[in-house]
């Protein structure tokens, strides 16, 4: 335990050395925000990552490999797509219209773009952005909870509290630059910590020959890419759940602000590549991670729930226990906090700056200049914080048995499928208009709740909804609406006529 505690508070001495070299060059709130826009692809690739992986990465896909077997991979390959198009087809152009309209935040963006009169995008989409960061924010402060008790044997709630207030810390001081910065760090020790224990397990294995009899043993349904199960149309609805994930990669705005920051075009072309190469190695050893704990420490007939905790969320504690040296366990429990902490310190930046340009200078106090407005911006991040682990609190409280991989989802999914689709269009579609813009994230924000709470609770069909899960069918349905509205919009045809 001493050796544990040690290398966290290391790692922790690091991160807030970050924050303090960061907060030198906070001089106004495009650099508390988006680091004044001159950010290098190596830390905005890493950060981006770490960011749109968080700790369902290390204690959610790892947990999700033990119980789903090669099915677990679809994860992989919807990942790595949504990155790839995202990088590859999407990132240059945002980032050439963020910086044509001098967009610090999201609704920046979508205001200037649609060349709004009134405030209804932006009074919207900051809202919305609020909600769903704040959920997401207490579900990665509950793993963190979770990665406390699991790995150092900690009170789930003193671990929950630890956590929160190391990032922080480090983000009041440093904000936007202090975030990236640590994400480049966090992000290597995810990196190298999910890519190298699978190898040092697999060579323990006799170089992993038995791995695929050890599954076919215990459940033959876990060799099966396609799910295994009987009924084709859930094997159908799993497989998308799984490789849909990966649309919220195309415009998550805890994503697309890193695209604002980076300093030009042409480090874009550099750092699409390692964001690529970093997604496919750390998703699927964490997939191949969890497959190598099911056929080690389960048996035929056993659930696994019961050897690895509600959603196999111990996993990773059990193979780095059994497998590693006490000094490098301890470096696997500040990898675990790297990937929780990399999602908190962004996002509450994102819901902090959503409150105080989009709400309070823009739409309260627009005479007030960027430089006046960093020190609300640091106290509403605390406010932010406060209530999302408010939140966080609760959940553990009446959901004892949740599962850590699909309350993260939930968020992610509502943030995506709000802000995704818009995106997405405003760049690629010339007759998207405002109110298609508008109809398209209520329609998006309010799919997800549906389908969560209603679709996935009814009698006959309810299963297939929980496989598919809310983001694809959410997503759909934005686009639909986006393009619907858009078409019936009177002001396009107007303008149109012009």
């Amino acid at each position: 335990m001493l050796t544990k505690i040690i290398v966290l508070a290391l790692y922790v001495s690091v991160l807030f050395i970050i924050g303090i070299m960061a907060s030198r060059r906070i001089k106004s709130m495009s650099d508390f925000y988006v680091g004044g826009k001159n950010m290098g692809f190596w830390a905005v690739a890493f950060s981006a990552r770490a960011t749109g992986e968080s700790g369902w990465l290390l204690i959610g896909l790892t947990g999700m490999g033990a119980l789903a077997g090669y099915s677990g991979y679809w994860v992989v390959l919807g990942e790595l797509l949504g990155v790839f198009i995202s990088w590859f087809f999407m990132a240059k152009l945002f980032k050439r219209k963020s910086d044509a309209y001098g967009s610090i935040t999201i609704p920046d963006y979508l205001q200037s773009h649609f060349k709004s009169n009134t405030h209804t995008l932006r009074i919207l989409s900051a809202s919305v952005l609020s909600i769903f960061v704040i959920i997401y924010v207490s579900s990665q402060i509950d793993a963190t909870g979770i990665a406390f008790e699991s790995l150092l044997n900690i009170n789930y709630y003193t671990g929950a509290l630890i956590g929160f207030f190391i990032v922080l810390i480090y983000i009041f001081i440093g904000g936007f630059v202090a975030a990236v910065w640590s994400d480049l760090f966090q992000g290597l020790l995810m990196f190298l910590g999910l890519v190298l224990l699978p190898i040092v397990v697999w060579f323990s294995m006799d170089h992993g020959q038995s791995i695929t009899a050890g599954l076919q043993a215990i459940d033959p349904a876990l060799t099966d890419i396609w799910g295994g199960n009987d009924d084709g149309w859930m094997n159908l609805f799993t497989i998308l759940g799984f490789s849909m994930i990966g649309l919220g990669f195309l415009g998550s705005p805890q994503v697309y602000v890193r695209f604002m920051s980076i300093k030009n075009e042409n480090e874009i072309n550099k750092g699409r590549w390692v964001a690529i190469i970093f997604t496919l190695l750390t998703d699927a050893a964490a997939v191949t991670i969890g497959i190598l704990a099911r056929v080690l420490f389960t048996e035929s007939g056993q659930d696994p729930e019961a050897v690895f905790g509600v959603g196999a969320t111990d996993v990773l504690s059990v193979m780095t226990e059994n497998f590693l040296p006490l000094i490098v366990v301890a470096i696997y429990v500040a990898i675990v906090l790297s990937a929780i902490m990399s999602t908190i310190d962004s996002l509450l930046i994102i819901a902090s700056s959503a409150i105080t340009r989009d709400f309070y200078q823009k739409i309260l106090r627009p005479d007030l200049k960027d430089h006046e407005l960093t020190k609300i911006s640091r106290i509403v991040t605390i406010i932010m914080a406060v209530i999302a682990l408010g939140i966080a609190m609760v959940i553990a409280i009446v959901s004892p048995e949740r599962q850590v991989f699909w309350v993260i989802i939930f968020g992610w999914s509502g943030i995506a499928a709000t802000f995704c689709p818009v995106i997405i269009l405003t760049l690629f579609w010339k007759g998207f208009t405002e109110k298609g813009a508008i109809a398209s994230m209520i329609s998006g924000f309010l799919s997800v709740i549906l389908f969560k709470f209603v679709f996935q609770n009814l009698e006959s069909v309810g299963e297939y909804f929980v496989a598919l899960d809310v983001l694809a069918p959410s997503f759909l349905i934005a686009m639909i609406f986006g393009w619907i509205f858009s078409k019936m919009d009177p002001s396009k045809v107007q303008e149109d006529e012009k």
